[in-house]
């Protein structure tokens, strides 16, 4: 099946847009394809302020204006518990957001962004999906994420080359507690470390405890700006500031 063929199909459906490489693509396919759909952005304490101010300009481009929905994912415990499966209670929580809003919109049909390179057994994530009935044109499509990034360029898409973005809730261990200080912390250190050059790149914590992880690329910026990092996580609260003895595999 092409996505002609699905937006053939399903010619009217509610989109979970994030302005990721897939949703972005899924988002300018579907208006290419003549569908009518309808992006729903959940704005969540997990989305760092890029991610939506990309999303919000992503879909600017496509003369599109996306229904933000502002979800209090912090108040949810099974996903501050921050368990081994925190990915499905909070898709189940996200898409259930949108799933209620689309339907007082007069949508049936919910899609999402997943693609055919996605591991499905390594993200308890699509488990909710799969409950709340969601589609995924891109993985139905058989298309991989290489596929998409190309034809996300050709399209012209801003997005073709932005790397793999996981919520800041990833940054937590599992069994640690989420809150909204972590997140913050983690947010305004990524950020920081953003300013200075860096890309693809993450910093976890345990406790007061930052792991710096880097891919071989940009080892050397890291060593140049050391005392700076150092400092700027310090001020933010961390007591000890580690690097990966691991280079960071590059995003996909």
């Amino acid at each position: 099946m092409t996505l002609r063929e699905f937006f053939t199909d399903h010619p009217r459906a509610a989109l979970g847009f994030s302005g990721g490489v897939d949703s972005s693509f899924l988002l300018w396919a579907a208006r290419s394809c003549g569908a009518e759909v309808k992006a729903y952005y959940v704005s969540t304490a997990f989305q760092p302020a890029f991610e939506r101010e990309d999303a919000m300009r992503l879909a600017a481009s496509l003369g599109i204006v996306p229904e933000v929905i502002e979800l209090d994912i912090l108040s949810c415990r099974e996903v501050t518990a921050n368990p081994p499966d925190r990915c499905y209670h909070c898709k189940k929580r996200i898409f259930g957001a949108v799933a209620q809003r689309a339907a007082e919109d007069g949508y049936i049909v919910l899609i999402d962004g997943t693609n055919a390179s996605d591991d499905a057994s390594d993200r308890p994530g699509m488990r909710a999906l799969q409950e709340l009935r969601v589609l995924s044109p891109l993985r139905i499509c058989g298309l991989t994420k290489e596929e998409i990034r190309r034809q996300s360029r050709e399209a012209g898409l801003f997005t073709w080359n932005k790397p793999a973005y996981a919520c800041l809730a990833t940054r937590t261990q599992a069994g640690e507690q989420l809150t909204a200080e972590n997140l913050r912390r983690t947010e305004e250190a990524e950020t920081a470390l953003h300013e200075l050059g860096f890309s693809d790149f993450r910093i976890r914590h345990k406790g007061d405890h930052a792991m710096i992880e880097v891919t071989r690329s940009q080892i050397q910026l890291l060593m140049e700006n050391g005392r700076q990092i150092t400092q700027t996580l310090k001020n933010l609260g961390y007591k000890n500031i580690l690097v990966s003895p691991e280079p960071r595999k590059p995003s996909i």
